[in-house]
């Protein structure tokens, strides 16, 4: 989204305001300068729209109570996922299934990447949830900064890599297929 889209969009009038769009505008590089592969980062550049708030791993301590929502395949969230991330598919993605979470609460989607949960968060915010961050660069930058992922039995260093060309951005954990 363009500044001035944003400016549109949430019609900000107070010099607080405009001051409060400009960080925004900006937030996906600061999201971008998080990678820790340089070339990932380019590659994620290149692939993202960067349409929607993006969000780095660092960054979500900083939020209060977020919801994870994984818009990988069942296959892929079996293998591990979030601790507590909810279950949302991408090809199965249905708002229907997140009826339960209330549209103001703080929601951190991601995949692998970040391409299918970028697409997600828009379909969030056109549905009217505020509060939606895509998790720039996915559960493989996650897993890159060392923060844990779970699969039913508990903690777990496995992590479903998609396909070879996308699982060789994951740096840590065991790539399984």
């Amino acid at each position: 989204m363009s500044f001035n889209a944003l400016m549109r969009a949430v019609k900000i009038i107070s010099p607080a305001g405009i001051f409060l769009a400009g960080l925004l505008a900006f937030s996906g590089a600061a999201a971008q300068d998080s990678i820790t592969n340089s070339r990932y980062a380019r590659m994620l550049e290149r692939l993202l729209s960067h349409d929607v708030p993006e969000i780095n791993v660092p960054s979500v301590a900083s939020l209060e109570n977020p919801i994870f929502l994984d818009t990988r395949s069942g296959e892929e969230f079996a293998v591990s996922h979030l601790e507590g991330a909810v279950w949302a598919g991408y090809k199965e993605f249905s708002l229907e299934r997140l009826n339960h979470i209330p549209k103001d609460r703080p929601m951190v989607v991601y995949c692998s990447v970040g391409y299918r949960s970028e697409k997600v968060t828009a379909l969030l915010q056109e549905a009217g949830f505020q509060n939606t961050y895509n998790l720039y660069g996915g559960i493989f930058e996650w897993v890159n900064q060392g923060k844990p992922v779970v699969d039913r039995n508990g903690p777990t260093g496995r992590v479903h890599g998609y396909n070879w060309f996308w699982g060789r951005w994951l740096t840590k954990g065991e790539v399984v297929y």
